[in-house]
């Protein structure tokens, strides 16, 4: 009976655990990303730009194992669509910052040039480690303010992405570059944005957990 009874326990380890080293793959990828924003040669940066293809193609296996667990088990920690909505959005952070290192070099873009491109990726770096911070507080759920502190520096970051996203495109728009190099830019300048947008997403899906259980 106790072996039957362990079947429908909650295996709170197995998400708990995929949950972080996601969280961990966010960090190194956006620690990735600041490297190649701040690499002057071409080369370099492509080395670093295959490092981050390595880690975010960890991060779908991460996500598509949360997805098998998910799956398997009858219980979970917390609501499953949460859990759903969470892989999904750590994922979409990981797509999002690899896509922009890998952009830079596609569209041979000299970031050293361009004081956006290195502020942004600053902010990402700032607002995934406050994500990868409200993470790890998911496994007991006992310090919830410490998870909102989480929470509210992920949206500051975003906001400052969002400002410094504004000021990219007025600075690029009154600018002598060509129409091609208008483009390219201004593309990998959304890139960037939209990858604290992600941010903000995962964190909107934290707060929510915390408000249905702790």
């Amino acid at each position: 009976m106790a072996g039957f009874l362990s079947y429908f326990l909650p295996k709170d380890k197995v998400f708990y655990n995929l949950f972080e080293n996601a969280s961990n793959n966010l960090q190194l990828i956006a620690e990735k990303l600041v490297q190649v924003v701040h690499e002057a040669d071409y080369n370099k940066r492509e080395a670093l730009i295959k490092e981050m293809h390595d880690i975010e193609h960890d991060n779908d296996n991460i996500t598509h194992l949360i997805f098998v667990e998910l799956g398997r088990n009858f219980i979970t920690p917390f609501d499953r669509e949460d859990i759903h909505s969470l892989a999904t959005a750590l994922d979409d952070v990981a797509d999002y910052i690899y896509s922009a290192g890998k952009k830079i070099n596609f569209y041979k873009i000299d970031p050293i040039q361009d004081e956006g491109i290195q502020k942004s990726s600053e902010a990402i770096l700032e607002a995934v480690v406050a994500l990868k911070q409200a993470v790890m507080e998911l496994r007991n759920l006992k310090n919830t303010q410490k998870i909102i502190d989480c929470v509210i520096k992920i949206n500051s970051a975003e906001n400052s992405a969002d400002a410094i996203f504004d000021m990219s495109i007025e600075r690029l728009f009154d600018s002598d570059v060509d129409a091609k190099e208008l483009i390219k830019r201004r593309e990998l300048y959304m890139v960037l944005e939209t990858a604290t947008d992600k941010c903000e997403d995962a964190g909107n899906v934290i707060e929510s957990i915390v408000v249905k259980f702790a």
